[in-house]
């Protein structure tokens, strides 16, 4: 199976990041399955539904999210009907919206997409490794699904490491997102998991994190909170991973870092 998946997407530059590039993707690596983490597409903070609905009309399989999905909420009740929407897993039970969801190709194979969320320097939540253990019984790979792709949502660095070790062998595809800096430590663990600390963002990198310098140079200066931050203008640059599974293990064989500007 080959798989896209893009980082998080940052505003208008963000969104058409993707949206002018996918065209782009697909020729390239013709994938199975293109996944893109959207928390921030709202300006920044969250998700619409509408945003969702123009990455889902513009081709994309699915979508994750991260500690910014409550942002805009009018996206609560819409994680509780789209079915190829998802958040992180470890939210407590009976939290709108679900933690996994399948994409399943036109020849019956299906791919897992699940997320959760780290708890180092991070809101407290439940344990994410109890919650992947339980999921994780469900879907054993090269029997009841092809690939299982697991984006980790979180802060540190070390805790996205274990992770990946963790569910090394276990799943096709371990996938760092939160911190919208993308590193170069992709690559194919012992077992066969494909993995990367942060895939970084989509967006105008020409920023702090996507967002306009000025607001986090006077909160770096002042030391206290100021002005609500405000979204990079001008041209967004897309970054993601592509990985290529083995269809009979639904381990990695390849995974390569994608740039689009």
């Amino acid at each position: 199976m080959k798989i896209v998946y893009c980082g998080d997407v940052v505003g208008r530059p963000g969104r058409e990041a993707v949206l002018n590039n996918l065209a782009v993707i697909k020729e390239k690596y013709k994938p199975d399955a293109v996944i893109v983490n959207a928390e921030n597409a709202a300006h920044g903070f969250g998700l619409t539904p509408g945003i969702c609905r123009d990455f889902f009309a513009a081709g994309v399989d699915a979508i994750t999210t991260g500690n910014h999905v409550w942002d805009q909420r009018e996206i609560v009740p819409y994680l509780a009907e789209c079915k190829k929407l998802v958040r992180p897993l470890n939210y407590p039970e009976g939290t709108p919206g679900k933690g996994c969801c399948e994409v399943e190709l036109s020849n019956g194979r299906k791919l897992a997409v699940v997320q959760v969320m780290g708890r180092a320097f991070m809101e407290a939540l439940d344990c994410p490794v109890q919650a992947l253990d339980e999921l994780l019984k469900q879907y054993i790979l090269g029997r009841n699904v092809a690939a299982i792709l697991v984006d980790v949502h979180a802060e540190a660095t070390a805790e996205k490491l274990s992770f990946g070790y963790y569910l090394d062998g276990k799943v096709s595809v371990v996938a760092g997102t939160h911190t919208h800096v993308p590193t170069a430590d992709f690559r194919i663990l012992p077992k066969g998991t494909a993995y990367i600390t942060d895939v970084g963002m989509c967006g105008n990198y020409d920023s702090v994190l996507g967002f306009e310098p000025d607001v986090p140079i006077r909160r770096l200066c002042r030391k206290y909170p100021s002005e609500r931050l405000v979204p990079a203008k001008g041209e967004g640059t897309l970054y993601g991973i592509y990985v290529e599974t083995d269809d009979k293990t639904g381990l990695a064989i390849n995974i390569e870092q994608v740039v689009c500007r």
